[in-house]
């Protein structure tokens, strides 16, 4: 996991881009290209978060903030652990599109955390989403409901230390397996993406619509076997791979159909493949 932050205080440097449109070929439309910045992502105290909204969310709900399973405060959750409406007062720091500190906004409950099939933790904050946009101007990132596709443009937005990475997805990872924890269908980055310990719950972005379509969580730092912070990558004949210097996120389309009216979890809405506790 990307928690750890020994040895990293020498990737502090901020790195802001500005995407620009691009033009493919002779007489093909041009590709846009969503800008992506810091505005919208949260620090955590010892991870990288982001404020998230559905695609129907109503200004009026509770916003959420999105994390990995392993960056609860709480510490990780067992293998096959599920964790529900968990109160918490945790603290995240709101960043601008500068990566300024705007504000710093409060948690009402865990309302879903896992390490099993995934690592997200979702915090339910006391404020809305009218609420922070009146006050700090800051919107929500969009989680897209559709499954990421191999090759597109990522940006992995780091609100702790105020890094944006870019690469594309290279592909995914039938069962990514990390000491006791098994993630399915997980997002492998190409390796420009070199994520590091503090970019955990970091969101990524597609470029091209501008929507998270996954949440950093990992990468092989030392080429050891299936170990904690040396995922390896299983197929379906049980065969493994090991990429030394790879990451990895996990998807997030899959939370969509979780989420119900008032962005309240409902794990036996039609559609919802979250594991239950």
């Amino acid at each position: 996991m990307k928690k750890s932050l020994v040895g990293a205080l020498g990737a502090v440097c901020a790195l802001l881009f500005t995407a620009v449109g691009t033009t493919s070929a002779v007489g093909a439309p041009p590709a846009t290209v969503k800008a992506v910045n810091f505005a919208g992502t949260v620090a955590l105290s010892n991870c990288s978060g982001s404020v998230i909204r559905m695609p129907g969310s109503q200004p009026g709900d509770p916003a959420l903030v999105l994390s990995n399973g392993h960056c609860l405060e709480t510490g990780f959750p067992g293998a096959g652990e599920v964790i529900t409406d968990q109160p918490s007062s945790r603290t995240f720091s709101l960043l601008g599109a500068s990566g300024s500190r705007v504000a710093t906004l409060r948690a009402h409950k865990v309302s879903y955390a896992t390490m099993t099939d995934t690592d997200i933790s979702i915090y339910e904050l006391t404020q809305t989403y009218a609420q922070i946009q009146r006050s700090y101007g800051i919107s929500a990132l969009t989680l897209n409901d559709r499954h990421p596709v191999a090759g597109s443009a990522i940006k992995v937005v780091s609100g702790y230390w105020k890094r944006i990475y870019s690469c594309n997805v290279d592909g995914f990872v039938y069962r990514l397996k990390e000491a006791d924890w098994t993630w399915r269908d997980s997002v492998r980055y190409t390796s420009s993406c070199n994520t590091i310990g503090g970019t955990s719950g970091s969101p990524v972005i597609d470029t091209t619509t501008g929507k998270v379509v996954a949440v950093n969580n990992t990468g092989n730092e030392d080429g050891a076997r299936c170990t904690e912070n040396n995922p390896c990558e299983v197929d379906e004949n049980g065969n493994v791979t090991i990429r030394q210097g790879i990451n990895y996120a996990q998807e997030t389309y899959i939370v969509v159909p979780c989420i119900g009216i008032g962005n309240k979890v409902d794990l036996n809405l039609p559609g919802c493949t979250l594991p239950k506790p």
